[in-house]
């Protein structure tokens, strides 16, 4: 049963505050949870094809399209001949940390938390991202580039939802605690996943699909809300 805890913040089948210190990692998803925008959209846009991109994106986050993998195949091949320098100027003019992140992080390091960005994006910005925030690992895709343009091709395994649940549950694994002692935050359907496995799931502005499952959904207002159900 839902409840609004606060405006805003709907909590499912738990009962706050929950200690913070309780907890031994926590896992973000990237896009539109950890930052403000699509990465894959806005890289999309300087090759004139943003539309394109971004109805695929939508659909995938929503559930409807079922094989993350190859949606993102998709997405990347619509890339293909834009300039690296583009993904440059887009994390230079277009990324920004969402609301709350910056303090969200610094509770969760102070409580002795581990901190994951596990990201169907790319490592461009996921490494530059977990570097601004002082993340401890970084999990996401990497795009080839051959004589500085993309080639629309991703080199290696597609971080896809089940390989989120997999990086979480390797590093409860390293850290020694079980599953229930880790947090599991995003947006789109292929965070479910990584969000069932763990001990307290967190939507932030999700999908009606993701809202629907997490125990937490931030409706209203910036990641740190989450500290008002966590002490």
């Amino acid at each position: 049963m839902a409840q609004e805890f606060a405006p805003g913040l709907v909590l499912r089948g738990i009962t706050p505050p929950l200690p913070l210190n309780a907890f031994r990692v926590i896992a973000f998803d990237m896009d539109s949870t950890l930052i403000n925008i699509e990465c894959i959209d806005e890289i999309a846009d300087a090759a004139g094809r943003k539309a394109e991109v971004a109805a695929i994106t939508e659909a995938a986050m929503r559930g409807e399209i079922t094989d993350f993998k190859d949606s993102l195949r998709r997405r990347v091949a619509l890339l293909k001949g834009v300039p690296a320098g583009a993904l440059q100027e887009v994390y230079d003019q277009r990324l920004a940390p969402n609301p709350g992140a910056v303090e969200l992080m610094a509770a969760a390091r102070a409580a002795g938390l581990k901190t994951l960005l596990v990201s169907g994006g790319f490592t461009f910005f996921a490494d530059r991202v977990k570097e601004r925030l002082g993340m401890d690992e970084a999990h996401s895709n990497v795009l080839e580039i051959v004589g500085g343009l993309l080639t629309g091709r991703v080199l290696g395994d597609i971080v896809d939802g089940a390989a989120k649940q997999a990086w979480l549950l390797d590093l409860c694994r390293r850290v020694g605690c079980p599953p229930s002692a880790a947090i599991a935050m995003g947006d789109g359907a292929n965070d479910l996943p990584m969000m069932g496995s763990a001990g307290l799931s967190v939507a932030y502005h999700a999908k009606p699909k993701v809202r629907e499952q997490a125990m937490v959904s931030i409706e209203t207002g910036g990641l740190d809300r989450l500290l008002e159900v966590l002490r």
